[in-house]
């Protein structure tokens, strides 16, 4: 497909940059670029590109998961391409269930991106292979990370405690009492399996809930 209009949002400039060689030459037009989440939903709605090829992680702040959500919620029939560096299973899925049309790592030649790139503009889903493999065993074998496991309380909570956060400043953040805290931090220990704050940690870096 020719002059597919492009949107490329990626906090690293060499990666814009390299991104918009590579898919000039492959007759797609890239007609804008972002080096921040928050600007993400405002230029898709300016520019109204056929594919937005969108990075996972921009430093602190939104995170590209942020991003497709808030604008899938305004414009449902966006098609986004996923493109980072992180691979997680768990990561993987949470994108193809927000919505995306595809992810692709940054591993990848920008071939395959290209190729998801077309499919997403025809309307498709695609899947790289090996990630197509990966996500049907996760299927057969079910899902064990912390999200399925745990309320939506419960998964803040352990975010923040894998982020090293004590129990009285997790209360505070969430205007909760300490003792409400310690209760749900029980909890999530329980149905988790795990005790210490260091195995909440490799836990949660393992399902990209917080990053390494």
């Amino acid at each position: 497909m020719a002059n597919i209009k492009v949107l490329l949002a990626d906090d690293h400039p060499l990666i814009l940059e390299g991104l918009k060689a590579a898919l000039t030459k492959r007759n797609m037009r890239v007609i804008g670029e972002t080096g921040s989440a928050e600007e993400v939903v405002r230029l898709f709605r300016q520019c109204r590109p056929d594919v937005l090829v969108l990075d996972l992680r921009f430093g602190q702040g939104a995170t590209g998961m942020d991003v497709a959500r808030s604008l899938l919620s305004k414009e449902p029939e966006a098609r986004i391409v996923f493109y980072s560096q992180f691979d997680q299973n768990e990561v993987i899925r949470e994108a193809y269930r927000l919505g995306a049309a595809a992810y692709v790592t940054k591993n990848q030649p920008p071939g395959v991106l290209a190729t998801a790139i077309e499919e997403a503009a025809r309307g498709k889903t695609y899947f790289v292979p090996a990630i197509a493999e990966r996500l049907a065993l996760l299927g057969v074998r079910g899902d064990e990370s912390p999200r399925s496991r745990l309320d939506a309380r419960e998964a803040e909570v352990f975010v923040q405690l894998a982020n090293g956060l004590t129990n009285n400043e997790i209360a505070e953040r969430m205007s909760l009492s300490s003792k409400t805290i310690g209760v749900i931090a029980q909890a999530i220990r329980e149905k988790l399996g795990v005790q210490r704050a260091a195995e909440m940690t490799r836990l949660a870096v393992r399902y990209g809930m917080i990053d390494p």
